[in-house]
């Protein structure tokens, strides 16, 4: 890198690099535990890392990327976060042109996925408990919409989807997804941390080979990956701009789930 190079900074600003996976190109598994970007121990001095939300940031070359020029810089920031956890599980499961995906969701990362499974080529629907976001599923790029609260919406679509990409964020039963999955089809969790519940009936996953996983980001070379990919299909995530002085009314927004997309805070608004 050079001065005047655009460069971002993700979820992660340090790991062992030398177990598995680090050597995998896949810090995010560190055996050690990745260095995230905020509230973690440093390697080095133990103190805890403060996050990016500053005028300037102290970070080992392996952890920055370049930023495509296409690319706007705070359209893009998100990509470092959504956009890597949305692509790298569909990008490992092989998600191809003609497949069916489902996507679980429509908030930052569920948008997302829309856009990543449709620009491979797949076929994508939104499962959403309102029907009300019908209009904007389909300007995101999904072809069908399924109001998962619809018994008979969700029994008509039995065994047809190849991929479901979960973006929910608090419990919810699994088992109604399961069983829209053809045979070998994968279910993968990348918004819940929580328990599962109600649990998972084993049968959903025996009879029909079906696969339940999780994702967490992606690598370093993937998030670099990825905003290439963004950039070759004009692919960023909707934002809305935030001065600093509102982050307070934005936090309170956020829990009420009034963004669309993601906030992006504008560093110019930072005063010393």
């Amino acid at each position: 890198y050079k001065v005047g190079d655009m460069v971002g900074v993700g979820c992660m600003v340090d790991s062992c690099r030398e177990c598995s996976a680090c050597k995998s190109d896949l810090e995010q598994y560190c055996l050690e535990g990745p260095t995230m970007t905020y509230a973690t121990p440093d390697r080095v001095d133990g103190s805890n890392t403060m996050g990016g939300y500053s005028n300037s940031i102290v970070v080992a070359e392996h952890f920055v990327v370049r930023v495509p020029e296409k690319l706007d810089p705070a359209a893009a920031a998100p990509i470092l976060c959504a956009g890597i956890t949305t692509y790298s599980p569909l990008k490992h499961y092989g998600v191809k042109a003609g497949d069916k995906v489902g996507i679980l969701g429509m908030g930052g990362l569920g948008h997302m996925g829309i856009k990543f499974a449709k620009a491979m080529g797949a076929e994508v629907t939104l499962f959403t408990r309102s029907a009300a976001k019908a209009q904007e599923a389909h300007r995101q790029g999904a072809d069908h919409v399924i109001v998962s609260t619809d018994a008979e919406q969700m029994k008509a679509a039995a065994g047809h989807f190849d991929f479901l990409l979960d973006t929910i964020p608090v419990q919810h039963d699994l088992n109604p997804y399961l069983e829209t999955l053809r045979f070998d089809g994968a279910h993968i969790l990348v918004g819940l941390i929580e328990p599962i519940e109600p649990p998972v009936h084993a049968a959903n996953l025996v009879m029909s080979r079906r696969v339940l996983a999780g994702s967490l980001i992606g690598g370093i070379a993937e998030t670099q990956e990825v905003l290439d990919f963004c950039a070759e299909n004009d692919i960023t995530c909707d934002i809305e701009m935030l001065d600093i002085r509102n982050i307070n009314e934005a936090y309170e927004r956020m829990l009420a789930g009034d963004v669309k997309y993601r906030f992006v805070i504008d560093m110019a608004t930072l005063k010393a």
